[in-house]
């Protein structure tokens, strides 16, 4: 079976929304010197005295959103699992961010949280289409 065109469009746009990701994540934990700079020094605090689990659980956020992108555009079921272990990770993410002191931006959480959501229900429903192997 062909795979319809929005399973593309789906793919890619979460491909380079949790790319993105991954890249501030990336940045975040090497702490690069440009980002640094460019952040308000109390989000700069609250990356240095984050705790390992919270950075383990935004890896899991990210890297799961990317793997189950690529994994979708592939076609696989496995895209289910990783969309959902991505889920995970926002919930561990989003616990922490809930317990610092620093402003977050309401919009952007809800975005992040409305992309995560609508990426593992799109694969379960193509799963459930029988469109992922």
């Amino acid at each position: 079976m062909m795979a319809p065109w929005h399973l593309w469009l789906v793919g890619v746009l979460g491909a380079l929304w949790n790319g993105f990701g991954c890249y501030i994540y990336t940045m975040a934990m090497t702490r690069d010197p440009e980002i640094m700079a460019s952040a308000p020094p109390e989000m700069v605090a609250a990356f240095e005295e984050a705790p390992a689990w919270s950075n383990g659980a935004w890896a899991l956020g990210v890297w799961g959103g990317l793997a189950g992108s690529l994994l979708l555009l592939a076609r696989s079921r496995f895209a289910l699992h990783s969309f959902a272990i991505s889920l995970l990770g926002l919930i561990g993410t989003t616990t922490y961010e809930m317990n610092w002191d620093v402003p977050v931006d309401e919009v952007q959480r809800l975005a992040i949280w409305a992309a995560a959501l609508v990426l593992l229900g799109y694969s379960w429903i193509m799963r459930k289409r029988g469109l992922l192997r």
